[in-house]
Formats: structure tokens, sequence, C-alpha cells
């Protein structure tokens, strides 16, 4: 044995084979996945729980989820995940009729597209146009569209004005736009609007209930995922550690945080886009990845739950769906219990502009505000809740919005290939990164598990390199 074999032998090795920066749903089904191809793994989380933009809360004994709450057909992976941690689900309520309170007037309706006047044809018009052009970008590569450049330099809503879209076409699309991406239609990139509508299946599967993206949702609720996949981590998984560097180094990466420094052979970040720059890389990531962290930001979305002795709204004939054209709260669910004779809930939603001086206001107010857009689609008992809860993403310090991010203008061509493309041994994961339902929790689900299958070539790789060195010498 030679001199520089002694010291090849003597090498220092990985701490761990691959290390997970984030523990929401994608980062842990990273981990989860390498664990079960044989891989060690730490875990490192800024917040103090896991969950990333899942998360859930108990009021009044009942369960809600206030991050990602709903899945629907062709969601395959979230599915999937969930039965194997044993977590079921359950039928969204939807019998019966939806409301809409709509220039000012009430209605009720059946099926997904509201009554609204003439202006109905020409509603359909513009979703039939969306989702025929949203079917010619490709999945996973919205740059490589025939008309990419055109569709990103102008906004989902420049384009609607383009298209002389009817006043009331424009406002659904905005209904839309703020519980899709939490932003206004003037704030999206057009080419990213119809790449998320494409990978999503088209907009009835991305909006409706049945059949659709919200066909149903969690008993024990979808935060209980990330937890159950965090137990099996055990001392691998650290919370309350942000991850302040990550170091490429000749054997692989170093990762730090204020209290560890722990070596593997590649690392996972799983974290949104725009929280990448609070990450110090050594040596710098290329331009255009620290370029597209400041230019893919979240949105602004909120939830409101409220919570009734029973869904007295189901006395009406009514599902608990509803839309209005005023705020804060413009779209509701019936997120109720399974059980038939169980308490009544009404999930809330209110994002973008609404959003933004909702989320400012004190917990009393925002109550009021939410009860009474609530009351205006349901009548006065919708007033009498007897539990009350919201989640305000935009005020979460490691997660900085919801429920996605929003890139606008001009930021979709130039960067999106960086959202997800290697930089040597750092690899990238997180619902943005996935190239089927982007934004929804299967697609950082589907994201987790690519990200696992690269690390696991990655270490395959070494290894190889490794036993051929060895065998030279």
């Amino acid at each position: 044995m030679t001199a520089s074999s002694n010291v090849a032998d003597r090498a220092p090795r990985a701490d761990v084979d691959v290390i997970v920066v984030g523990a929401g749903l994608s980062g842990l089904t990273a981990a989860h996945r390498l664990r079960q191809f044989g891989s060690t793994v730490a875990v490192f989380e800024a917040a103090s729980r896991v969950g990333g933009r899942v998360s859930s809360a108990e009021v009044d004994g009942v369960h809600v989820d206030l991050g990602g709450t709903f899945v629907g057909p062709g969601q395959d992976r979230i599915l999937a995940l969930a039965e194997e941690v044993g977590v079921s689900r359950y039928p969204t309520y939807s019998a019966g009729r939806n409301v809409i309170r709509w220039r000012g007037e009430h209605r009720r309706y059946r099926g997904t597209v509201p009554p609204v006047g003439a202006n109905l044809l020409d509603v359909g018009r513009i979703q039939l146009t969306l989702d025929r052009l949203a079917r010619t970008v490709p999945c996973g590569d919205p740059a490589a569209a025939a008309h990419a450049t055109e569709w990103d330099a102008e906004s989902l809503g420049s384009w609607l004005r383009r298209s002389r879209a009817s006043a009331a076409a424009r406002d659904l699309i905005a209904i839309a736009g703020r519980t899709t991406w939490g932003c206004e239609p003037d704030e999206l990139s057009f080419l990213h609007a119809l790449h998320y509508i494409h990978q999503a299946g088209g907009l009835s599967s991305m909006l409706d209930t049945e059949g659709g993206a919200q066909e149903e949702h969690f008993v024990e609720g979808s935060h209980e995922i990330a937890v159950r996949l965090a137990a099996q981590l055990g001392p691998a998984l650290r919370l309350s550690a942000p991850v302040r560097s990550i170091e490429v180094t000749d054997e692989g990466v170093r990762v730090s945080t204020a209290d560890e420094h722990v070596t593997a052979r590649t690392v996972v970040v799983a974290v949104p886009p725009s929280q990448r720059g609070r990450i110090d890389f050594s040596p710098a990531l290329p331009p255009v990845h620290t370029q597209m962290a400041q230019r893919w930001p979240a949105g602004v979305l909120s939830k409101a739950y409220a919570i009734y002795e029973r869904p007295f709204w189901r006395d009406s004939d009514l599902s608990g769906q509803g839309l209005s054209d005023t705020g804060p709260v413009f779209i509701t669910f019936d997120a109720s219990p399974a059980r038939s004779d169980g308490p009544g809930v009404l999930l809330g939603f209110i994002g973008g502009v609404y959003a933004r001086e909702w989320d400012e206001l004190p917990e009393p107010e925002r109550r009021a505000r939410a009860l009474s857009s609530l009351a205006d689609l349901f009548g006065p008992r919708a007033l009498d809740a007897v539990g009350y809860i919201d989640q305000r993403w935009g005020a979460e310090p490691w997660v900085g919005g919801g429920p996605t991010a929003a890139p606008g203008p001009g930021a979709v061509v130039p960067y999106s290939a960086a959202v997800g493309a290697p930089v040597g041994p750092i690899l990238w994961a997180g619902t943005e990164t996935a190239e089927r339902w982007t934004g929804f929790m299967d697609g950082a689900v589907r994201a987790g598990e690519r990200a696992a299958l690269q690390a696991r070539n990655i270490l395959a790789s070494s290894s190889t390199d490794h036993e051929q060195t060895g065998a030279a010498r």
C-alpha cells in the first residue's frame, strides 16, 4: 500500500449521505424516500414545527387545516403518501346549491360557473381560451412554449383586457387568481398562469370540487401526514435550526446552523424560492439563481375558519360553497368534519388585495370582518360562531406567504429553469419545482420524490468513483 493510498483512505467521510433543508411536505418526503433507499439523512427546519405550508389547529375540539387542505383526482403522489402513513380522507361536502353575492345581489346556483347574467357566455369563452392556450405550454418547461416571450411579457390581467373579457369574466378570474396564487391578475405573468393551468389539468380540474382539486380532504388533516413522516426521523430532524450557510466542498457539502456543522455528499433545499436568499451559498450560486429568488415572491393568502354548533346552511339546501365580489372573504367551502351529526365549519379564503389590508388588522377586527362576509353569503346565523381561527401566511417568517410563488411579468422565461435546476451537489425541492401539480400538496410530494432520486444518483455515482479509485490503487 502506498503513502498516497493511506491519505485517500483517511479522506474525511461525510456525517450523513444527504442533508435536507426544510421540513415541509416536500423536504419530509425527500428524507422519507432516501431512508427507504438506505441512505442516512439529516433534516434541518427553521421553524419550531414541521409541515411548512401545511399546518393545523384544534378549535373547540374541531380540527382545521390552516394550510394546504384539499386533494383531488390525478394527485396520485400525495394520495399514495397519505395512504402509506395511514391518513384517511373524506369527500368535501358539496350537496345542495352554491351561493354568490354579485353586484349587490344574492343568487343560488349549482355547478362551478356561477350565474353572472348575460356575461355567462363570455366567461365560458375566456375559460375555453385559457385552457386551449395552456395546453401549448410544455409542463415543466414554460420557457419552451412557442409564444413564451410574448406571453411572459404581459400579465394575466393585461391579457384579459386585450381579449376583451367582460367585467364579470375579469372579476371571476381575479377570484380564482387570489385563491390560486394569492395575487391580483395584473401581478402575475400570463405565461406562468398558462403553465400552472396546464400542469393542473385545466381550469375545471384546478377549480372544481367534485372531480376537481377540491374533491376531498383528510380526516386527520394534511398536517398529520407531515407529523407522521417527521416522527420516523427521530433525532435526524432538527427543529428551530435555520440553515445559515451551505458550502460546496471537494467531498460534497457542509451545511451550517448557528449551533452545528454537518457534512454530506449532497443537499436537498426544500424551501420556497423567495426563502433561498436567506441562505449563504459558498461559492455563490450563479446569478440567475439569486435573481430568481428575488423575482419569484410568494403570494399573499390567508384563511379564516368559523365553527358552529351545526352546519346550519345545509338546512336551506346550501353546500357551503360561496363566491363574493366583495371582501375580505371572497370564496368559501364547507369544511365540517366527516360525521353528519358534528359541528359545522365554514372555511373562507382572503387573498391578494383583500389580504394585504385584512392581515394588518388586530384579531378581533379580522374576526368581525370575516364573519360579516360569511353572513353576507349565508345569512345572520353566520355571525353566531362558537369558535374562530385564522391563519395569515404572509406573517409566517419562514414561509413568507402563500399558497405558492407568484412570478410577475418577465420573470418566467429568464428564471424558470433555475427553480429546479441542480447546482452541483445542491438539489432543489418544494412544490414550485414540480412538473405536475406545482403549487399543490401533490406537487410538493412529487418534487420531494424527484429530489430523492437525484440524490440517490449522486450517491451512486460517488460510490462508483470511489470503487474505481480503490481498484486503481
